[in-house]
């Protein structure tokens, strides 16, 4: 193959991921028997807008609700009203579709039904802070967060604890309604706690936990966001709390599905596939250097007749910020580190990108390389160990053209990484 097919290949095994996870697919199985009371849609994150599109195509009832989604991640909707705010960092508009959400799901009674439609992005989204903090503190510790380098639970635990939706809260404002919430999960584990901070579901992380994150990562902590969280009339619903017996959770589709489906599409086009799973985590260029070195036994170890080898992962990377002025998320820190760790390798050709089509804060989902990128980024007058330092990999496959550009997929599973060796 030619690195053009091989680049074509490859995207075309990342299109089938994101189908893997497609709402129109995954989320009518999960639908649950009508009640007897209303039907009211609530849905959050960047799959929001499609998830209920999804549902109102598979609902012969009467329905009506709110979806909650990133800017360009709408989709139109006849019965659900589609509201979109801003991700990463949230925004007015995301505090107050939250605060409606509330409002909506009090009003409930025992015969009505909260479908909720949870998928990742939603914890930024649902921007409302507790009582007695505000939007603007939120906002400086999210960013202060998202530049830490901290695991997306130790963040969620953080935003749930500074929230008036997050950490179950939602159920406890639907109770005594009954509560169906369909999960697309964009995180490592799976774990409904953590998908968009868990509006649904009991909390088993705590306040003192929460503090201590703030703490660990040298994280300013206002005085007013200090007091809530040392005050333990402020804790989140925990698991042996009644609110949660009408309460449910329901998986559509998780990375997993998507790191097995691209697996699977692999094999049968005759290739060795070695998957390392779907839960991966840890620092973005740590990883792409580990993965070169992977990569490069795997093809050490070939002979010409050896059909090509694939190595297939998922999960989600972390980027530690060193410079505020860099512009690549972390699949493009990932992708930079393999490439350097690759050396030009003439057999090898890879992409990562995430699978909601935006990587960190640009507008690519991602990046792809083959064996003449890293002397592509040179000669555009550009020194790869440099950009990666200035967490500025964006650039350097701006500079080539190397940027995979899919626009926003209306669903979220996390990141997708590929490796084609040979």
């Amino acid at each position: 193959m030619t690195y053009s097919d091989r680049r074509a290949q490859l995207l075309e095994l990342f299109q089938l991921g994101i189908a893997a996870a497609d709402p129109a697919q995954c989320v009518p199985p999960q639908l649950p028997a009508k009640p007897k009371g209303r039907t009211l849609v609530i849905a959050a994150g960047k799959a929001a807008a499609s998830m209920a599109r999804a549902v109102e195509d598979n609902w012969d009832g009467p329905i009506s609700g709110i979806a909650v989604t990133r800017y360009g991640h709408g989709v139109d909707c006849k019965r659900i009203e589609v509201i979109e705010a801003a991700h990463p960092v949230p925004d007015d508009r995301g505090e107050v579709a939250a605060q409606r959400l509330i409002e909506e799901v009090r009003a409930l009674g025992q015969d009505d039904l909260a479908l909720c439609l949870i998928s990742g992005g939603g914890s930024a989204l649902l921007g409302l802070p507790a009582p007695g903090l505000t939007l603007d503190q939120k906002k400086a510790i999210n960013r202060a967060l998202l530049a830490s380098g901290a695991p997306i639970g130790e963040m969620n635990t953080v935003r749930k604890h500074l929230s008036a939706i997050k950490g179950g809260r939602l159920a406890q404002a639907a109770y005594p309604a009954r509560v169906h919430a369909i999960g697309i999960s964009d995180v490592p584990g799976d774990d409904p706690s953590v998908i968009a901070s868990g509006p649904t579901v009991p909390d088993v992380t705590t306040q003192a936990q929460a503090l201590e994150i703030l703490q660990r990562y040298k994280i300013d902590i206002p005085d007013a966001v200090r007091a809530h969280l040392s005050d333990p009339a402020n804790e989140t619903p925990k698991p042996d709390d009644p609110v949660f017996s009408t309460s449910s959770f329901h998986m559509a589709a998780k990375p997993a599905d998507m790191v097995e489906a691209v697996a699977r599409a692999g094999s049968e086009r005759g290739y060795r596939v070695i998957s390392l799973g779907a839960d991966i985590e840890g620092e973005a260029r740590e990883i792409g250097l580990a993965q070169a070195r992977l990569a490069l036994e795997a093809a050490a170890g070939r002979s010409p007749d050896d059909p090509p080898t694939l190595i297939v992962s998922g999960g989600e990377t972390t980027v530690t910020v060193a410079n505020s002025d860099g512009r690549g998320g972390r699949n493009c820190e990932f992708l930079l580190a393999l490439t350097i760790g690759l050396g030009a390798h003439p057999d090898i050709c890879a992409l990562a990108c995430d699978t909601d089509g935006i990587d960190g804060s640009e507008n690519n989902a991602g990046a792809i390389i083959d064996p003449d990128t890293l002397g592509r980024i040179r000669a555009a007058g550009l020194d790869p160990e440099a950009e990666l330092g200035r967490n500025n990999s964006w650039t350097a496959f701006h500079a080539v053209d190397d940027l995979v550009i899919t626009g926003p997929t209306r669903t979220n599973v996390n990141d997708l990484r590929l490796i084609l060796i040979g």
